[in-house]
């Protein structure tokens, strides 16, 4: 007899690998903590072999549960591209979007010309925001999908489609990283990768100064190609003329950053459904090993 897998339950699974708990899965899939038990229970059930195992709080995957993993993402993926494939013809009205500018100039042109292209009659709203306030834009209801990074205000768990190294950059002509007191362009004070190069930093003891502030990426990617000072990008943030700083040039290793997709709880769209198939597939990298840094 062939096990046909659920959708639904492969959806809430890949969410508790991507969240490490049931607990912060539920939030995100909208169910009760025991209704997600329940779920990954049948799913067991259904492949005939455990696909959790404890770990403290958190649960880990086991390896039948990582090779499933795979294999979910590839299935939820391609039903939601089915589906959307099917009523593209006749959604139509206006969806908005909110988007860091970091990401804005790199991903959304693709974005934007798949999805005219299969949703014609649709009109799309782009909103470029640093990251905190298309959270509260996303809380308040003004949006209804929203790309963000890591931040320690968001009050529940994105749905993570890509992960990057952030790596310290100069410019390719410049020598900054030799001097005494390190000069550093960052975005403004609630964002974690300032917060984060800076602690590092403080911990490393090395001297530094912040230069210039700003929650624009094209001015912080400025003040660095100009050899005015030094930055924290991910690594698609990288330009030519810019030089990535390691421990040799007495840079710590600094931690990945988490991209993530929020969508608007307070009213479900079907645009926004379509449109996130085109963000989850223009940005995906879950799947891939990590990018080389140019």
């Amino acid at each position: 007899m062939t096990v046909l897998l659920d959708i639904d339950q492969l959806r809430t699974f890949i969410t508790i690998a991507e969240t490490g708990s049931f607990t912060k899965a539920s939030e995100v899939v909208h169910k009760t903590q025991s209704a997600v038990s329940m779920q990954m229970k049948r799913l067991e059930e259904r492949v005939g072999k455990p696909i959790f195992a404890r770990d403290g709080r958190a649960s880990r995957l086991t390896d039948e549960g990582e090779r499933l993993l795979d294999y979910a993402r590839r299935i939820v993926k391609l039903n939601m591209e089915a589906m959307a494939s099917l009523a593209s013809a006749e959604l139509s009205g206006r969806v908005r979007l909110g988007v860091p500018d970091d990401y804005a100039d790199r991903y959304l042109p693709e974005i934007m010309a798949r999805f005219s292209a299969t949703h014609p009659n649709v009109e799309l709203t782009v909103v470029c925001d640093p990251s905190t306030d298309l959270i509260d834009r996303i809380d308040t209801g003004d949006l209804d999908l929203a790309i963000v990074t890591d931040c320690e205000t968001m009050h529940r768990e994105p749905e993570i489609i890509r992960r990057e190294q952030l790596l310290w950059v100069g410019s390719m002509r410049h020598s900054l990283h030799l001097e005494d007191v390190v000069p550093l362009a960052l975005g403004r004070q609630s964002c974690n990768w300032r917060q984060e190069a800076i602690a590092m930093l403080q911990a490393l003891g090395r001297p530094f100064r912040i230069l210039y502030t700003s929650s624009n990426s094209t001015a912080v990617s400025a003040a660095v190609l100009a050899g005015l000072a030094i930055s924290v990008l991910p690594e698609s943030g990288l330009r030519p003329g810019m030089r990535v700083l390691g421990s040799s040039e007495g840079f710590p290793t600094l931690p990945p950053c988490r991209i993530g997709l929020l969508r608007n709880r307070h009213e479900a769209s079907p645009l926004a459904d379509a449109l996130a198939i085109h963000i989850v597939q223009g940005l995906d990298n879950i799947s891939e090993t990590s990018m080389a840094a140019e």
